[in-house]
């Protein structure tokens, strides 16, 4: 019975770079709550969110990025005692922080790309260094790829570094991985088909992610089995270190030898027409009306 949810607020928008992705994500949500007979409303989130969050039983967040993503809005929701999807404030502040992330993983024997913390040129230069070419210029505290660059030539890192600056908070340089790269998505304990990646851009960026035609999305992603299976239980190692909950993504490389590498872990992953996890719960035979009452039934307990 979807009467069980009471009136559910659905959060999108909001103020982080991600917006535009949010606004898309969440009114895919509201549909799809609704046609399940859910009293759902959307609230495209302001600053005064507090006071519009009056009268409602629980909220299904879909608000992407800062403000949203990285234990903000959730430590409000503790606050007023509204239950919520996905990650409490601790796991959403870690999975936001791609710096932060990749320490606890080494810490836990995970692995992931090996990095530099850049905050002066002369990081720059050290990095390029320690790290060879090309390499990976990544803003810590955004996502869906947005100020992200890959550093092919020398000449080419110090733009990178500004513009990963411009998005605000830590810079990190990581070392290129050549090989397929990869998602995870997690659904409470389940992990779900992975999807293999392939698109003609240089990265998987934000045009190749939300804008591209030609991006391919593999799933299933053609490892056997037994080996997807493997290195499913590492991805839901890595989401747990993280301290992250209800629902998410790992996204991984593999590398020419097969060895995974992993890249960092969405709290509040898309829920667009282009979005990963809706993907990987269809080829696991849940469709996306199963999918967000999966996802809200977590509000429960």
């Amino acid at each position: 019975m979807t009467n069980k949810f009471g009136k559910v607020a659905v959060l999108m928008g909001g103020w982080s770079a991600e917006r535009a992705v949010s606004l898309k994500s969440g009114k895919a949500v509201l549909d799809a709550l609704v046609s399940q007979g859910v009293n759902a409303v959307g609230i495209d989130v302001g600053r005064d969110i507090a006071s519009q969050l009056k009268g409602f039983d629980r909220v299904f967040n879909i608000l992407h990025g800062r403000g949203g993503e990285d234990g903000q809005i959730q430590g409000l929701l503790d606050i007023l005692q509204i239950p919520y999807t996905g990650s409490g404030i601790l796991g959403s502040a870690i999975g936001m922080d791609k710096l932060l992330t990749k320490q606890i993983w080494l810490s836990n024997d995970l692995p992931t790309p090996q990095f530099s913390l850049l905050e002066s040129d002369a990081d720059c230069a050290e990095a390029i260094v320690k790290l060879g070419l090309p390499l990976m210029v990544k803003p810590a505290l955004e996502g869906s790829s947005i100020g992200i660059s890959k550093v092919k030539h020398a000449d080419e890192m110090l733009a990178a570094f500004q513009a990963a600056c411009a998005c605000g908070g830590p810079v990190i340089a990581e070392k290129f991985i050549k090989g397929g790269e990869y998602t995870c998505a997690i659904l409470g304990e389940r992990v779900l088909p992975m999807i293999r990646l392939e698109t003609t851009h240089e990265f998987y960026d934000y045009n190749a992610k939300y804008l591209a035609d030609d991006t391919r999305y593999i799933c299933p992603c053609g490892l056997p089995a037994a080996r997807e299976a493997e290195l499913g239980q590492i991805m839901l190692k890595a989401f747990r270190a993280a301290h992250a909950r209800g629902w998410g993504r790992v996204d991984f490389m593999l590398d020419e030898q097969g060895q995974p590498w992993l890249i960092e872990i969405n709290t509040v992953p898309g829920m667009t027409d282009h979005s990963l996890v809706p993907m990987a719960a269809r080829q696991a035979g849940i469709s996306f009306e199963q999918l967000v009452i999966t996802i809200l039934q977590e509000t429960l307990h």
